[in-house]
């Protein structure tokens, strides 16, 4: 440890430490601008100049490292004038147009102009103007003449979202901040670059002069997206969502949030809305009282079960859903008779019903993240799956950590991979059982029966000895893993390979209750259908709760078919457009997180309640108040709760770590890797943007790279097989789903296989996410 004196305080600060980081431990401010706790050092705005003793002239606070005994005046006489010198060379450029200026409010050169500015410029010359630049849907970057060139947005793109997509060209005073040339901006974290800019040369396109910071209220909120559950700021005015920044939490998501956090709000003010109940009369949806539809409902799943027995209704839930949701939709079935209840909407193996020893999480903190040794990810498309996961294993791979991926996509995740096996998904479980065996044999344990005759590669013997290295180590399944025909292989495996090397193992979470859908006990009792099943096997009645079935099951055809055919389909929804439209015989109309008070349980098991930040628009209500009145309407005993938090309750109690139950242990599962699929494959994705309902709605970012419709992609063999060409139109089969695409080549596919992207509308009536797919010439 080091001493320092700052202003006449004394403070121990560790080896390396700087001078900024000793007076934020004394409580010392120091201006600045291109400074940031998350970001490397630049030392270009010259804003954090303070008098060092000895020193023969002041120095930057940011970049200069604490001696022993070194003596410190950060408001000195020198300090203030080097300060209000550099103010002053800031300001002779800046259009001074704080009146229009969105960051109005909160901007950083406004408040420390304040302190530090002259009251009036001795420069008269004519000012600088930089031309504006279009760089995507998100971001402006109309006002590019108030850049003061900290460089902020420049290392965010370089260290954070690993891909530099933003620099600093030119000299002096002819620099500016632009893209590569033509180019947008197209990170998955590319909204963060807004919050960065401390003078609003970037600013959010979709909020742009839409409110005045001093106008907006500021309400603590909660991602429904990822299972990482992001800690977000929600501003509102007259009770609409104007804006979502991030609030700060290390554990969970540091400072930052993704693009789909940060815009989807987009979707809760859109007309697709609904806000009155609607019930299908003489072939056509029409708005009713919320007594009328509650009674047609009540009256049709009594008149089902009573005709057809409880086994014909089924209930399908959004594992985006809250805690209170899934449990009271639970209870209303489990009145009704039914064991029929799913919230896996995406999975198609459910053979490890009944052989868990608790409910998947993740295995670890997400804060432990950062002191991993090893980690292998399994099946997934990581960097839009778990964007914030991603930049965790980004960071962690820069310094110490080996970072391997066995998945069925090569697409760039910007993380300096220690090993990257890409294969075709019927493969997937051979690849990790060669990888498991690899790990026997280097620990000289016996091979797991099933893997005899498997042969490690090179890379497997490399990842396995990865693993048996170190002491903190991770095996993480991704969503392709869990929506993978062999899901519960893939689990067995993963653990076989945690008990060989000592590691961790763990799911990363497709939703922001994956969790929470497990303790609400959301799923099918002894004897029950699960999700797959329900849709293959159609029953008479369905229950709907916030999930646009043709594009969140694993099936969309199946599942379109099946509520097609249903007496009654009972859709509880925030929105009414699109094949709800075609399929619903009832639609209620459920509040989006923001007009909703609710839990959800993140994918290391933390419990983050929420409460509503705006009034639901029109007549629509909280869905676990729904859920509540609709028991109360079916006679049905138990729904007397008068809050959210009752619900809970009954639950899981309210502390805000939940631990009790979570065990990704399995038994009873086979290592039978399969013999392997013929013909064409189809690797279903599920894009950052179509994956929930209300990113799907939100207009800025449907217009980004990620949200571009799905096309099918093939390898360069793949297409020479087929006698395709690179941008050809094909006629895309599954089953009797029907697509036409257009055919593109793509390296980072497999060969003998097509990647087709799923949740989407031209897709939606294709088959299951992987499996057999033709392809031939449209």
């Amino acid at each position: 440890m080091l001493e320092i004196e700052i202003d006449g305080k004394q403070v121990q600060v560790p080896d390396g430490s700087t001078v900024m980081d000793a007076a934020q431990q004394v409580g010392a401010y120091i201006p600045h601008f291109c400074y940031h706790k998350k970001l490397s050092i630049a030392a270009n705005c010259r804003m954090c100049l303070v008098q060092v003793e000895k020193a023969p002239k002041p120095l930057p606070a940011c970049a200069t490292p604490v001696t022993n005994g070194m003596k410190v005046f950060t408001h000195s006489e020198l300090a203030v004038k080097a300060q209000k010198g550099v103010m002053e060379f800031l300001l002779i450029n800046h259009p001074l147009d704080c009146p229009i200026c969105d960051q109005g409010g909160e901007c950083q050169l406004q408040d420390l102009a304040v302190g530090y500015g002259a009251g009036a410029s001795r420069y008269q010359e004519e000012k600088r103007v930089v031309f504006h630049k279009n760089v995507g849907p998100l971001i402006s970057m109309e006002e590019m003449s108030r850049c003061i060139h900290c460089t902020r947005c420049v290392r965010f793109g370089q260290e954070i979202a690993g891909i530099m997509e933003l620099g600093m060209a030119n000299r002096n005073m002819h620099s500016e901040i632009q893209t590569f040339v033509g180019r947008s901006v197209d990170s998955e974290l590319s909204g963060n670059m807004i919050d960065l800019c401390p003078v609003g040369a970037l600013t959010s396109k979709p909020f742009r002069y839409s409110a005045r910071s001093w106008e907006l209220q500021r309400r603590k909120s909660v991602s429904p997206h990822d299972s990482v559950g992001a800690n977000l700021i929600v501003q509102i005015k007259n009770n609409r969502v104007m804006r979502v920044l991030p609030r700060e939490n290390e554990a969970v998501n540091e400072c930052w949030i993704s693009d789909k956090d940060r815009f989807s709000y987009e979707s809760l003010n859109s007309d697709a809305r609904l806000t009155k109940p609607m019930i299908r009369v003489d072939g056509q949806l029409r708005e009713v009282e919320w007594n009328v539809a509650l009674d047609y409902v009540a009256h049709g799943l009594n008149d089902i079960v009573k005709q057809h027995g409880p086994s014909a209704l089924g209930a399908l839930a959004s594992p985006h859903s809250t805690l209170e949701e899934l449990a009271l939709l639970k209870k209303v079935v489990a009145g009704l008779g039914s064991k029929n209840i799913d919230f896996r909407l995406r999975r198609r193996d459910f053979s490890v019903d009944g052989k868990q020893a608790g409910r998947p999480w993740l295995g670890l903190k997400l804060a432990e993240i950062k002191d991993l040794d090893a980690a292998l990810v399994i099946g997934s498309f990581l960097r839009k799956e778990q964007p914030l996961v991603a930049q965790r294993l980004r960071q962690v791979a820069k310094k110490h950590t080996k970072v391997s991926l066995v998945t069925v996509g090569g697409d760039d995740q910007l993380i300096k991979l220690y090993q990257n096996v890409v294969v075709s998904p019927a493969d997937l479980a051979l690849a990790v059982g060669a990888i498991v065996k690899a790990a026997a044999l280097a620990k000289g344990a016996a091979v797991p029966a099933g893997l005899e005759a498997v042969e490690p590669c090179e890379r497997s013997r490399a990842i396995a000895q990865s693993l048996l290295d170190g002491e903190k180590r991770a095996i993480f399944l991704g969503n392709v893993a869990e929506q993978h025909p062999q899901a519960a292989v893939l689990q067995a495996l993963a653990q076989e390979l945690a008990k060989l090397t000592g590691a961790s193992f763990g799911f990363l979470g497709e939703a922001a209750n994956s969790v929470g859908g497990y303790v609400a006990g959301a799923l099918p009792g002894v004897g029950g259908l699960n999700a797959y099943e329900m849709l293959a096997q159609p029953r008479q009645a369905y229950v709907v709760l916030g999930a646009d079935l043709d594009r969140d099951a694993h099936n969309g055809q199946l599942a379109v078919a099946a509520l097609k055919q249903a007496a009654l389909t009972v859709v509880l929804t925030p929105f009414k457009d699109g094949a709800v439209a075609d399929y619903a015989d009832a639609l209620l109309p459920i509040a989006p997180f923001t007009e909703t008070s609710g839990t959800f349980i993140n994918a290391e098991g933390r419990i983050q309640r929420f409460n509503g930040v705006v009034a639901p628009l029109g007549e629509a209500r909280p869905g676990w108040k729904v859920l509540r009145v609709l028991g109360n309407v079916l006679g049905l005993s138990g729904f007397d709760f008068t809050s959210s938090e009752a619900v809970r309750d009954t639950v899981v109690s309210a502390s805000a770590e939940f631990a009790s139950g979570l065990d990704n242990g399995i038994k009873d599962v086979a290592l039978s890797l399969g013999d392997g699929e013929t013909g064409l494959q189809r690797i279903g994705d599920v894009p950052i943007h179509f994956a929930d309902m209300l990113a799907r709605r939100a207009p800025a970012l449907q217009l980004t790279r990620d949200a571009a419709a799905p096309v099918a992609r093939m390898n360069a063999a793949t297409l020479a097989s087929l006698g395709l060409a690179d941008g050809a139109q094909v006629r895309v089969k599954q089953g009797a789903g029907v697509a036409t695409l257009a055919a593109k080549g793509d390296e980072t596919v497999p060969t003998g296989c097509v990647r087709v992207a799923a949740a989407h509308a031209t897709t939606a009536g294709l088959g299951d996410l992987f499996g057999t797919i033709t392809v031939e010439r449209a």
